[in-house]
């Protein structure tokens, strides 16, 4: 593995080409532009695969700035607003951008819906859609937890259904599967545009699209036909030489990244994979990495378009787009020439499977010294529960590969010795597996399958087999591992592998196991070695459809009625937060000052709290509640200063906005790391904050803030941080005079000693600034349609 910084990189052709040519060759392709009404999909009739437009943005774009273009450029340019005058500098400019598309999962979607309601449009403007996966709690077996989620979830379902009949909107009922992965098998297509309201929309990257997570006031943006705004990212180059073999599968590739880069290493960055080492790797595998760019804080990642991205398409009834995409082939992929900011080399004849935890994503230990590594560490050798599926892994070639592993088990007598679940993507393979024997092969195996759904993935996780605080090792193949995520046991030590991995863990039950070297014993207590997995990367047979899930908009919307009741405890319309009041904040207590890692788990905690994602008052209680207070290295407690008492975080914020105080957040670094949530953001402007101050902020958070009207500041110093104390109050100063690149400052004033100053920086542009002062970029909206 090499590391290099701003290198060209001749992608996919020889080294050399001048600017000059790279033109005369773009020239000729635009004149013989193709233009055809292609389907985007086989569920919408009037949206529409519009290359033809792309190509010739860019072409204006390129004309101007006389360079070759990376591929994520190329589809970023061929999606500007204004080609002729945007202002183009990575890492600088913020770009206008016209999404192909919008996807929110029923937990972000309540909120976005809302938003979008209180705007006044009577349809969305840009082709969207819902999809049920994430109020669906594991508890007992698919079909039962399923069943049980409908029952509970009742009056949410309902209003998601008639909010995407009424506003034009596709609807995938509950069981349908995960967001990501149905995007994947009907929605995605080479060199789109999307945004969605998930952290891991970037799995669509899998399909040669820019998918970018983001929170619920970028959706309605979108979806009210807006440009949208994406500070325009620098570009990080992964090269893959060598071909993928034995027990190495696509997740290893991602995790040596996380390794690489960090949780933040790839902030402000979109992760582009090109080199022959892409052609050994499947559609879906390639989705796989994309999906835990997220975790390297990447604005998203994606692979040039290729003949497994058109296998693929294929296979999932969509040849018309992979036919449209053949004869655009020469946009779908970087130019000759094309510089990147950064550039990994990764050879993947001698990468080795990894394992990335615990509770961090970006931990990576090759499997050849995971065994003293967690003796070192004292991390729990037994491993009581495999989970392998969700949105990251759960292809019918991660299925596929991982019933081999099984079967191989079964086959010498032996079943799991952990706990092993299952969690299909989609309804789709579900049925698929069912059809061609995988799913028999787990439950003979011992294992246990769930609902198409994220289940503990995301904490929706009624798990029984330890006490909470029980020290433990859990392995899965999903994503995220932070503290507590899995099952609210902060105990849990959680580790992320491949499905492979996984599967040879639920066998062994032990986390120094490594299947490339090491014994089990069979059922006569012979030795033997587990067979390298095998799959196939598309079924044979063709996809089994399953059951029928999806709701499309009715031709007749005006009758449709959305109903929310004022005593629900589920959803509540949403009142419009007060404008900026145009003055400074003085002498603003410090709510708490977070120490360590805080992310949205820690700011607003998904599990039990998912249920109350369309209730604004209500989803506020959990505000912060996981962060650890400096203080006094607590969760949840923290001093009210007008009391003098201790109380919880969300019940002191609530009684400093009851009496009219502002207050303040002090943080750490990538603070807001993880999902797209925009509660994280919602929930400290309901109860009265002003500003939340980091050393810095992760993305899609950062944004979050801004759109409901807080102020993320970073401390110019960093050092700062450690000067605060919990105790003192600060003023924020030069608010008034809010503008692009002009720090504001800070005035600390200790409880006991000098006041001191120190400078906070801060990324808004000029319509940001409105959003501010607005009091949010929804009000900015709503007060430009009522003109």
């Amino acid at each position: 593995m090499l590391l290099h910084t701003r290198l060209p990189v001749r992608a996919a052709l020889k080294s050399g080409a001048s600017v000059a040519r790279l033109n005369k060759t773009s020239t000729r392709a635009l004149a013989t532009i193709v233009d055809e009404k292609v389907n985007q999909n086989n569920w919408e009739k009037d949206s529409f695969v519009n290359y033809k437009n792309n190509v010739e943005n860019l072409e204006i774009v390129r004309s101007r700035l006389k360079r070759p273009f990376t591929f994520a450029e190329k589809i970023l340019y061929g999606h500007l607003d204004d080609p002729h005058g945007q202002d183009i500098e990575r890492g600088v400019s913020y770009l206008k951008l016209r999404p192909d598309r919008v996807a929110c999962q029923d937990a972000t979607a309540q909120m976005a819906i809302l938003q979008f309601m209180s705007a006044g449009m009577p349809s969305v403007a840009t082709p969207s859609t819902v999809h049920c996966d994430h109020l669906i709690e594991a508890q007992i077996g698919g079909e039962k937890d399923l069943a049980r989620a409908i029952d509970i979830n009742k009056e949410v379902y309902n209003f998601l259904a008639t909010a995407c009949a009424k506003y034009n909107i596709g609807f995938w009922r509950p069981g349908s599967g995960i967001i990501h992965q149905i995007v994947l098998e009907n929605y995605a297509f080479p060199g789109a545009l999307m945004i969605g309201t998930d952290s891991h929309t970037p799995n669509a990257g899998g399909l040669g699209m820019l998918a970018i997570g983001v929170g619920g006031a970028d959706a309605v943006d979108v979806m009210a036909g807006l440009p949208w705004e994406l500070k325009a990212p620098k570009i990080i180059g992964v090269k893959l030489t060598g071909k993928l073999s034995g027990w190495t599968a696509p997740k290893d590739i991602i995790l040596k990244v996380a390794g690489i880069l960090t949780v933040k290493g790839g902030t402000g960055a979109i992760v582009e994979y090109f080199g022959e080492g892409v052609e050994s790797l499947s559609c879906t595998g390639m989705a796989t990495i994309c999906n835990m760019g997220a975790e390297i804080g990447a604005t998203t990642s994606t692979f040039p378009y290729n003949a497994r991205m058109k296998d693929y398409l294929d296979a999932t009834k969509r040849g018309f787009v992979s036919d449209f995409a053949d004869k655009y082939a020469s946009f779908l992929k970087a130019d000759e020439g094309a510089e990147y900011d950064q550039l990994i080399e990764i050879d993947l004849d001698t990468l080795e499977p990894h394992v990335n935890g615990p509770f961090t994503p970006d931990l990576a230990t090759p499997i050849s010294k995971m065994k003293e590594t967690a003796i070192k560490n004292d991390w729990p050798l037994e491993v009581k529960v495999a989970l392998i599926g969700s949105c990251t892994n759960s292809s019918y070639e991660d299925m596929s590969r991982s019933a081999s592993i099984a079967q191989d088990a079964l086959d010498h007598g032996i079943k799991a010795k952990a706990l092993f679940t299952v969690t299909p993507g989609s309804e789709q393979i579900r049925a698929t597996i069912a059809r061609d024997g995988q799913l028999k092969v787990f439950e003979e195996f011992g294992g246990l399958l769930l609902a198409n759904a994220c289940g503990p993935c995301i904490g929706q996780w009624d798990r029984r087999d330890i006490k909470k605080g029980d020290k433990n090792t859990i392995v899965s193949s999903y994503n995220r591992n932070f503290t507590g995520r899995n099952d609210s046991n902060p105990a849990t030590h959680a580790f992320v592998a491949s499905p492979d991995l996984v599967t040879a863990y639920a066998i062994s039950g032990d986390l120094g196991f490594n299947p490339l070297t090491d014994t089990l014993k069979d059922k006569d207590g012979n030795e033997f070695m587990l067979a390298p997995p095998s799959g196939a990367g598309l079924p044979s047979l063709g996809y089994d459809p399953g059951n029928d899930t999806y709701q499309a908009p009715p031709e007749d919307r005006a009758s449709v009625s959305v109903d929310v009741s004022p005593t629900s405890d589920r959803l509540q319309l949403l009142k419009p937060f007060k404008p900026w009041d145009g003055k400074d904040a003085f002498d603003l207590p410090i709510l708490i000052k977070s120490k360590g890692k805080t992310t949205t788990d820690h700011i607003s905690q998904a599990g039990p709290w998912l249920k109350y994602r369309g209730h604004l008052q209500n989803i506020s209680n959990n505000y912060m509640i996981g962060a650890i207070n400096a203080e006094n290295d607590k969760a949840n407690t923290i001093k009210n200063f007008m009391t003098g008492e201790y109380g919880g975080v969300p019940d002191v914020a609530g009684y400093y906005r009851d009496h009219n105080q502002k207050w303040v957040v002090v943080g750490g670094e990538n603070f807001g790391e993880g999902s797209s949530r925009e509660h994280a953001a919602l929930e400290p402007r309901y109860l009265g904050g002003f500003a939340i101050i980091a050393k810095s902020f992760a993305r899609i958070h950062e944004t979050n803030l801004k759109k409901q009207g807080m102020l993320p500041l970073t401390f110019a110093d960093p050092a700062a941080y450690d000067r605060i104390n919990p105790d003192d109050k600060v003023d924020v100063v030069g608010v008034t005079t809010l503008s692009p690149g002009k720090n504001l400052k800070l005035v600390v004033h200790p409880k006991n000693g000098d006041a001191w100053e120190t400078e906070l920086a801060q990324t808004y542009n000029a319509e940001q600034i409105e959003w501010f002062k607005f009091g949010s970029a929804l009000n900015k909206m709503a007060a430009a349609h009522k003109k």
